[in-house]
């Protein structure tokens, strides 16, 4: 089975920063694009962050732009989200999403595989 585990996620102050990181078994996604995705209490899951087969091509929402950044290690089959500058609209579930197609997008349905998510808090 497929199987994505979150982790780093936690309780940090508004301008702290946080590193998650995705570890990805059971599927090799080396040749796939993976994705971040998050989902704050009463709202809908939104994009943040996507990251082609390679590496070599990113796409992030707005609300991540110029403070976020996603990278892969292909080699341990993980992908991470450096986050920097939080404020408390940061404040959500944060969920690693594994494609099948070779580069990312923002649209959810191209992502076949998810993570059971990290919560990442950010106080005021």
């Amino acid at each position: 089975q497929v199987q994505l585990v979150e982790s780093g996620g936690g309780l940090v102050q508004a301008g702290g920063s946080l590193r998650l990181s995705c570890a990805a078994s059971g599927r090799t996604f080396s040749d796939y694009a993976m994705g971040w995705f998050r989902q704050a209490p009463g709202k809908p899951r939104e994009f943040v962050a996507a990251i082609s087969w390679s590496g070599g091509s990113t796409v992030y929402a707005d609300s991540a732009k110029g403070r976020f950044t996603i990278s892969r290690d292909n080699a341990k089959n993980a992908v991470y989200l450096q986050m920097n500058f939080l404020s408390p609209t940061d404040t959500a579930v944060y969920f690693c999403a594994g494609s099948t197609s070779h580069y990312g997008s923002a649209a959810s349905y191209e992502y076949p595989y998810w993570g059971q998510g990290t919560q990442v808090t950010v106080s005021s």
